[in-house]
């Protein structure tokens, strides 16, 4: 065998292991990510949020339901839950029964696109692309109404287009959210006006951190931002990171906690100024069934603790 057959044969070898490590353990090694976000009033004690996002369950994955389920020992004073909870027809019960321990505590969710519609098979290097999953045609509608159903019967704040308040661990919260902004269902002028400065903290919720949602949310006065939707980018080089978004969202703020206030996309962190939110992106907890891969870039829930601000 000559050079170049053997460097073919090897980077032929070095691909297939990569997929399948991808397709078989990472996107599997479901990960407890854990942030602090200084946004409570001077004095308050801690309280705790637990950020579910992008379950895309269908029939047969009750290992992630089972580690979902697992979750409930953090005891979190409160549940945010930004959507695509679903990837099948039959995934309601699916959700509803990892999610089961955690619906008789204070929480809050937002829909994403696999919520309304069910995925449809496409070749899975188009994730990489900005266009990804925008498409709504000849997609098969989702019972959407019984998720919705089952989170409200439980006592969660419906956010799509909403605005609320919660009272949790004592603290006054104020919620506002919207709809989905990837399939373009937010309507944020139906909830737009400042932040009430009676309340302890204002959150806004979002499925997809495009970012008309992120200043529009920042403009009014939100100290705390939760999205989903990227996958933290769901394929990752290593030493590089995301390769995209899939929104307008900048790829340094993928997944994880920083700093957001408008118009800051590309600029450092370090020069925030005061008035800035402080936004958390999960990474989400599966993929497509269409794009059933994770590279460096594991599957994630995040306990995200709010302590008061210095």
């Amino acid at each position: 065998m000559n050079t170049l057959a053997r460097t073919l044969t090897g980077l032929t070898a070095a691909g297939a292991a990569t997929v399948a490590y991808a397709s078989l353990i990472e996107r599997q090694a479901f990960t407890l990510r854990r942030a602090t976000a200084p946004v409570l009033p001077t004095g308050q004690a801690p309280m705790t949020v637990l950020h579910l996002s992008d379950m895309h369950l269908v029939p047969g994955q009750e290992r992630k339901i089972g580690w979902i389920r697992d979750l409930a020992r953090l005891e979190p004073d409160l549940v945010v839950n930004t959507g695509d909870n679903l990837a099948h027809p039959q995934a309601v019960p699916l959700a509803m029964r990892a999610l089961e321990p955690f619906l008789g505590l204070p929480g809050a969710f937002v829909m994403g696109s696999n919520d309304y519609l069910a995925p449809r098979p496409k070749n899975p290097l188009r994730y990489l692309t900005a266009d990804y999953a925008r498409s709504t045609g000849e997609r098969r509608a989702l019972p959407t109404g019984d998720l919705v159903a089952g989170f409200e019967t439980a006592g969660w704040v419906n956010l799509n287009n909403r605005r609320s308040a919660l009272t949790v661990a004592g603290r006054e919260l104020e919620l506002v959210g919207v709809d989905d902004p990837h399939i373009g269902r937010d309507a944020y002028a139906e909830v737009a006006g400042a932040a009430d400065p009676a309340a302890d903290l204002t959150v806004a919720v979002a499925h997809a951190p495009y970012l008309r949602v992120l200043d529009a949310f920042t403009r009014d006065g939100a100290s705390l931002v939760i999205a989903g939707h990227t996958h933290g980018g769901q394929v990752c080089v290593p030493f590089y990171g995301a390769l995209a978004t899939n929104c307008d969202l900048g790829r340094q703020r993928v997944k994880g906690l920083s700093r957001w206030w408008e118009g800051c996309d590309n600029a450092p962190d370090s020069q925030a100024p005061d008035q800035a939110a402080w936004l958390h992106v999960s990474a989400g907890l599966g993929t497509s069934p269409y794009a059933p891969v994770r590279l460096a870039c594991r599957p994630e829930a995040t306990l995200l603790t709010l302590v008061a601000r210095s």
